[in-house]
């Protein structure tokens, strides 16, 4: 579910705005006219959550901690 992957991609970046920022710039890089706009946003959440997408200004402590 959506709501689950913002969540999680929170963990790394706790402004709701720059998470969306984030997610729309990568959204629109990523997407693929093949595929769901909505497949690829939630691909885009995901590797936020891994930390693939973050912004270089952030400073994000390590999820491991």
């Amino acid at each position: 579910m959506r709501s689950e992957h913002v969540f999680a991609a929170q963990s790394r970046i706790l402004n709701r705005f720059m998470l969306c920022q984030v997610t729309a710039k990568a959204t629109k890089r990523l997407h693929v006219t093949a595929t769901r706009t909505e497949d690829t946003i939630n691909r885009v959440l995901v590797d936020t959550d891994l930390g693939r997408f973050l912004h270089p200004a952030l400073k994000v402590a390590p999820s491991h901690l």
